[in-house]
């Protein structure tokens, strides 16, 4: 026996809302800089068309502190009762 299948009047092909959001994320690409301290590095999504940075990790402000020289891995938050 084979299953019952619908269809709808558009169809699949027909929305074009995967095709709209595959050109909008084409316009960003990854773009991964050394930073400042040894094995650090940054990752920014640039948008194509403008150059804008979209999206940065570390954001700037993490960076900052990072890459002051009496800065400790874990220095950040004090987790003592």
């Amino acid at each position: 026996m084979v299953p019952a299948t619908s269809s709808s009047a558009s169809g699949d092909f027909a929305d074009p809302g995967p095709s709209e959001e595959a050109e909008r994320l084409a316009r960003y690409r990854l773009v991964i800089e050394e930073g400042a301290a040894k094995g650090a590095f940054v990752y920014k999504i640039l948008d194509r068309e403008t150059g804008e940075v979209v999206r940065q990790l570390p954001r700037d402000e993490v960076a900052r502190i990072g890459d002051q020289s009496g800065y400790a891995a874990g220095a950040v938050i004090d987790t003592r009762a």
